[in-house]
């Protein structure tokens, strides 16, 4: 089981009993695929409640779980969903989208060169002058600093050795990344369907 104290230190949860009062923009539903694991960590998997419900409507969800906050019309009163789960199962694709944000996630958002998480720029490992490609396997994630002093250098020439082979992620491999970092806000109801990285009791 969790230690409940770690799993408050890793993430704050909201408690339910704030829902009745909640604003409807703070009512977002966590999306979990038809396995019920979520459909991304980070970002996190979550819709408006609006694109929930209309989801619920159209029988492309299942409720898991509902928020104490209501909505209503003339005919229906409805809680509205915390947690969903798709009904279809939607296959994750191999390898994730090479975008500056998926470099810095890969790179668990320090400088491959001096592991600061300060001023996070990219650099290529090889200089674009010396025919260097904007690739994952020649992408990695540096400091202002670090690639200001790196320069137009590869780091054998910088004396600069990278704290990792920069590599193609895949999908999995960035999902494990981004369980080490929670988001700042978790409503109770998610807490059985999110998996952090935190200790278990023995």
């Amino acid at each position: 089981m969790y230690k409940a104290d770690l799993i408050e230190r890793a993430a704050r949860f909201r408690s339910a009993e704030d829902d009745p009062d909640r604003q409807l923009a703070s009512c977002p539903a966590l999306v979990l695929n038809a396995d019920y694991t979520p459909l991304s960590y980070y970002p996190l998997s979550l819709w408006p409640w609006q694109t929930a419900i209309k989801a619920i409507f159209l029988e492309r969800v299942d409720v898991v779980a509902t928020y104490e906050r209501e909505v209503h019309s003339p005919s229906l009163d409805m809680k509205i969903p915390s947690v969903i789960a798709l009904r279809q199962y939607v296959k994750p694709s191999e390898f994730p989208a090479f975008t500056r944000f998926n470099v810095f996630l890969r790179d668990r958002f320090i400088c491959q060169y001096c592991g600061s998480p300060e001023q996070l720029t990219f650099d290529h490992v090889v200089p674009r002058r010396l025919g260097g490609k904007t690739t994952w396997e020649n992408i990695l994630t540096a400091c202002a600093p670090c690639n200001m002093k790196k320069g137009g250098r590869t780091p054998a020439q910088a004396h600069m050795q990278p704290l990792i082979e920069p590599i193609r992620p895949t999908s999995w491999q960035l999902i494990q990344h981004g369980k080490r970092f929670p988001p700042n806000y978790l409503h109770e109801t998610w807490r059985d369907w999110l998996y952090w990285d935190i200790e278990l009791e023995a």
